[in-house]
């Protein structure tokens, strides 16, 4: 199983987009930047979640903006308007139908039911998570990191 890099740089740029509101102006030149990815990566992924109703992004010096409240926005949502073939193409089944072999001739059907159940469970798994969730432990782990980097080798706070 397998979920592209493209659902993680996505939420990555989500997560910047909504931390840079009132802050900068979020460009893909700015984003490249933050992610480590080349800006034609993240201009495709505004598109998919543009398309998708997630961000708009004004013409011309650019720019982009959260449509919904994170609250609204899952996992699944992302995901979804990343990879437009959705979860089916996270389990796939090998081609052997037109084999003599009744195993190959009937192993479709067999994996179907299980594949579909599985695929259910990771989408409602994935609905569950929200991108405001994301953002909580986003500010978790800042304050971890700014909380341990206050402590010196002893473990006591820097003032």
């Amino acid at each position: 199983m397998h979920i592209s890099m493209k659902c993680s740089i996505a939420v990555h740029c989500l997560v910047f987009i909504y931390e840079a509101k009132g802050k900068a102006r979020v460009t893909s030149t700015l984003l490249a930047q933050s992610t480590g990815c080349n800006p034609v990566v993240i201009r495709n992924v505004f598109s998919a979640l543009k398309k998708a109703g997630l961000i708009t992004v004004s013409r011309g010096a650019g720019g982009a903006e959260l449509c919904k409240d994170p609250s609204e926005i899952t996992l699944y949502m992302i995901y979804n308007a990343l990879e437009p073939e959705g979860l089916s193409s996270l389990i796939g089944i090998h081609s052997c139908e037109d084999r003599k072999c009744p195993v190959a001739q009937n192993i479709r059907f067999i994996l179907q039911e299980p594949y579909q159940q599985i695929e259910e469970s990771i989408r409602r798994t994935m609905e569950g998570i929200t991108l405001e969730s994301m953002i909580e432990e986003f500010h978790r782990r800042l304050s971890g990191t700014a909380a341990a980097q206050a402590s010196g080798p002893s473990g006591k706070e820097h003032l």
